[in-house]
């Protein structure tokens, strides 16, 4: 009965090691890439300065995330690793404001990033996943889905703001994510067939909860 006890005790464990692994590592590599993306602020030149500054490559740590362990652990491990990667994204970056910086000014901000991150970490962390598989239309959606974050912005500058470099600068970018890292042709033409209706779509759901709701 031990024997057995032990046996089937050990895949639980292992289990465990890798959920701890997984959501500590996620949450690291946020935590400097936050404070990375706060830095390039002053590194990049003219509208990839902003670029730095988009909730669009924010969205990337959580993508990230989910590809590098799609393979490694499953479904409900990405989703929280996702998770702890945009929460160490927007802490190293608003800690580097206030530590690094002339501080990061009044709580809402940093407060309304952390609750997107709890629900955009996971998000992006089962389209990465999915675009590390062998499924076509789960690889073409989680693709689209990280290109469509960054047309969600093309527009926002475009028609909410009127910044016409940065709006073709995130257009670049998802043309650049579709050309780069889709596997044929066919995968790369679907890619940004598929990321215009979600690039339209998180407009709209960002204008009106993001813009209107929490920010008034």
């Amino acid at each position: 009965m031990s024997a057995l006890t032990a046996d089937t005790s050990a895949p639980a464990a292992t289990s465990g090691r890798l959920w701890a692994h997984a959501t500590a590592s996620a949450f690291a590599g946020g935590l400097l890439f936050g404070i990375l993306t706060n830095l390039a602020q002053g590194w990049l030149p003219g509208a990839w300065n902003q670029i730095a500054n988009s909730g669009a490559v924010w969205s990337v740590a959580g993508f990230v995330a989910g590809a590098v362990l799609a393979r490694r652990v499953g479904p409900r491990a990405v989703a929280v690793a996702g998770l702890c990667a945009e929460s160490g994204l927007v802490i190293g970056y608003y800690g580097y404001a206030e530590l690094g910086r002339d501080g990061m000014g009044s709580l809402f901000a940093p407060m309304v990033w952390l609750c997107m991150a709890f629900v955009a970490g996971p998000l992006f962390a089962v389209a990465g996943s999915w675009w590390r598989g062998d499924n076509p239309r789960r690889r073409v959606i989680g693709l689209a889905a990280l290109g469509g974050v960054f047309g969600m912005e093309g527009v926002h500058y475009a028609w909410g703001l009127y910044y016409a470099p940065q709006a073709w600068a995130c257009l670049a970018a998802l043309i650049a994510v579709a050309l780069l890292m889709g596997r044929s042709h066919k995968e790369r033409a679907l890619t940004l067939l598929t990321a215009i209706p979600f690039s339209l779509l998180a407009y709209g759901i960002f204008e009106k909860l993001i813009l209107e709701t929490l920010l008034g």
